[in-house]
């Protein structure tokens, strides 16, 4: 059963790399910024849940809805200051932003909780699943990063598809002067995908911590790097290709740490997005865009 119970732990890592590359997908393909502070509006989320939980004594789920309405209004503020002013500055300056914006959050979390890492209480009480007469057990926080991520993105593909605003992200998306000319609020429009982008990363943030109990102000970085890989990997912009890219960039990892090297998994992560781009670059969902000159 061990190939059973690695695949599980797989699609369990990928259902979290599927949530944090939601908000890499959505902003790119609405405002097409790539938001690398999003790793850390993650840890943020993180330290807001353990925060509430340890001093506060506040219900976990309390405390996850808690840090979802901090996340957001924390990704509208970065979005406000550090993105907005640069909506017609050059891919290079935006992207430079971004990383500064991700050191000021990492050193922040710093200063504030210090470096030595905390012990995160998981904020699933799910039962367990078993398997088999008990030869697969499948944990709570395996189930809850499942279920989450599938609600999560059929929740989406309906809010992008079916209303006004998702329609308004949409016409965004395609060509932002010509969605202003027709009155959409384009400003409005960027800040609510920034919005629900990093509302998902404290959700994100919940199931990681729960899923890996250890939270620093670092913890966000290698996860937000390997979903920008899933996200890539998927298809950028694209709801359904992060999902996919997600669940397979998980059972790659794991299943490369299982029978191959646990020292080189990332490395095999990376080789095989290398090899995915080389024959499609646009990724597995991603469709090619000719531009206008």
């Amino acid at each position: 059963m061990g190939f059973l119970d690695n695949l599980i732990n797989g699609i369990s890592l990928g259902s979290i790399y599927a949530v944090i590359a939601l908000g890499y997908t959505l902003v790119y393909g609405i405002a097409k910024m790539l938001n690398f502070a999003h790793g850390d509006v993650i840890m943020v989320g993180g330290y807001v849940i353990f925060t509430l939980m340890t001093s506060l004594h506040m219900n976990p789920y309390l405390s996850v809805i808690a840090a979802m309405i901090a996340c957001t209004i924390l990704g509208i503020t970065i979005e406000k200051v550090a993105y907005k002013p640069l909506r017609q500055a050059t891919s290079l300056s935006v992207l430079i932003t971004a990383i500064g914006v991700s050191y000021f959050l990492q050193n922040m979390a710093l200063l504030i909780f210090g470096e030595k890492p905390v012990t995160f209480t998981s904020v699933i009480s799910l039962p367990k699943i078993t398997l088999f007469d008990g030869q697969i057990v499948i944990k709570s926080e395996t189930t809850a990063a499942i279920v989450a991520s599938v609600i999560i993105v059929v929740g989406l593909s309906l809010f992008v598809n079916k209303t006004k605003s998702g329609r308004a992200m949409l016409a965004v998306s395609e060509d932002k002067d010509a969605a202003q000319l027709m009155g959409v609020n384009v400003n409005r429009t960027i800040s609510l995908t920034f919005a629900i982008g990093s509302g998902l990363a404290a959700v994100a943030g919940a199931l990681l911590c729960s899923t890996y109990p250890v939270l620093s102000n670092t913890t966000g970085a290698m996860p937000g790097i390997k979903a920008f890989v899933a996200a890539v990997f998927g298809g950028i912009g694209s709801i359904p290709g992060a999902m996919i890219g997600g669940l397979l960039i998980g059972v790659i990892e794991i299943l490369g740490r299982a029978y191959i090297s646990p020292q080189l998994a990332d490395a095999i992560v990376f080789a095989v997005l290398i090899i995915v781009l080389m024959v499609k670059p646009t990724g597995i969902l991603g469709k090619k865009v000719s531009e206008k000159v």
